[in-house]
């Protein structure tokens, strides 16, 4: 804070310290000037900007679950989807099957009919439960708009 002082005497300041007399409000009696770098400054509003343009990259976020899961831990997965999903991005739910499992895709088919229920009032089913490559059952939730 330099107070009033005259136009020559604020230019020589600001041209001694190597930087930039910027007026900032022009309105005003007597019109307020700052000195600083104006290139940086012009720079930093420029990446505020962008910043702020960015839009959310929708991820596909995976959820990885066997038929011998247990409830407590399909309770955390869903609560994790449920995040997911809050945060725009879809999830998929991938139940695997080994040996003797493979026997018992009824279980796997269960699974994912009540996850998907528990997740309805945040997601809408963009991929129902079906089978993929012979060991992998697999359903994805996106996010409701």
């Amino acid at each position: 804070m330099l107070g009033v002082i005259p136009t020559s005497e604020a230019m020589r300041t600001a041209m001694d310290a190597g930087l930039d007399l910027v007026e900032v409000a022009p309105n005003e009696r007597p019109p307020v000037c700052r000195i600083m770098d104006y290139g940086k400054f012009k720079y930093e509003q420029k990446r505020k900007a962008a910043n702020s343009a960015k839009q959310h990259q929708v991820q596909l976020k995976e959820i990885r679950l066997r038929p011998k899961t247990g409830e407590h831990d399909i309770d955390f997965k869903v609560k994790q989807a449920r995040e997911f999903l809050i945060h725009k991005d879809k999830v998929k739910f991938n139940v695997q099957f080994k040996g003797r499992e493979n026997a018992h895709h009824d279980r796997g088919r269960e699974m994912l009919a009540s996850i998907i229920e528990q997740l309805q009032d945040v997601s809408k089913v963009e991929k129902t439960p079906s089978m993929e490559g012979g060991r992998n059952m697999t359903a994805v939730l996106s996010p409701k708009a």
